[in-house]
């Protein structure tokens, strides 16, 4: 299993690669867009890290290019943890996921097992439940039926499906759908409002919501959905 890594911060590049190779991942590196392409091309790689800030061509000009050979290797973006209109213009342009820096190691290697599982299946949807989300058109159905959330409902259920089979933490869901506007002290019910309403829209007569509280812990979407 061969992974590209491209990004300018070659502390991040050297710590990322140490960590993949330990997982027994084959690893290169690129340091800007150019250098990308020039690898892309030339070898076939099964996963592409590509950050979104680089020197002379971005990230998103670097994901065009590839997507406009024909070329379909699933590609996870780095963002900066604010930069929503990054992640939009990256899943409109083919991206098949995106991670937000800073991030947890343990969060990469989910997402990575995550979109290498998809590209196995060679669809971007994610499924729970009866409930699909499509993280390229950011379509979501409950039972063959369109189910219409705001942009903050459906990065908490994106995120809630991505780590399905583990427990996500309120905060770390609050900084990962807010970002640095998250402010714990005057925002601190905001994440349990936007579950509220989820669930409600979520749930289907007679059935409960797929989304549970681990009391003490956050929510959760259990694995044997």
């Amino acid at each position: 299993m061969n992974i590209l890594i491209v990004d300018d911060d070659i502390g991040l590049l050297d710590q990322l690669k140490a960590a993949l190779k330990r997982k027994h991942y084959g690893v290169e590196t690129a340091e800007n867009g150019e250098q990308a392409l020039d690898k892309i091309f030339d070898v076939p790689y099964d996963l592409i890290l590509l950050d979104i800030m680089l020197p002379s061509m971005d990230g998103l000009s670097v994901l065009r290019e590839v997507r406009q050979a024909g070329l379909d290797m699933p590609i996870l973006m780095l963002t900066a943890r604010n930069d929503v209109q990054d992640k939009v213009k990256g899943l409109d342009h083919g991206a098949d996921d995106y991670l937000s820096k800073p991030f947890s190691m343990a969060e990469l290697m989910a997402r990575i097992r995550a979109v290498l599982r998809r590209q196995g299946n060679r669809t971007p949807v994610l499924e729970a439940g009866g409930v699909t989300l499509d993280t390229v058109t950011r379509k979501v159905t409950q039972n063959n039926i369109e189910v219409h959330l705001t942009s903050k409902e459906f990065s908490i259920l994106e995120f809630l499906m991505h780590n399905k089979g583990s427990a996500v933490s309120k905060f770390n869901m609050a900084e990962h759908v807010w970002g640095e506007n998250f402010d714990p002290f005057s925002m601190s019910n905001f994440v349990d409002v936007h579950i509220k309403n989820l669930r409600k829209k979520l749930r289907v007569s007679g059935e409960d919501s797929i989304i549970k509280t681990i009391r003490g812990l956050g929510f959760i979407i259990e694995e044997s959905l």
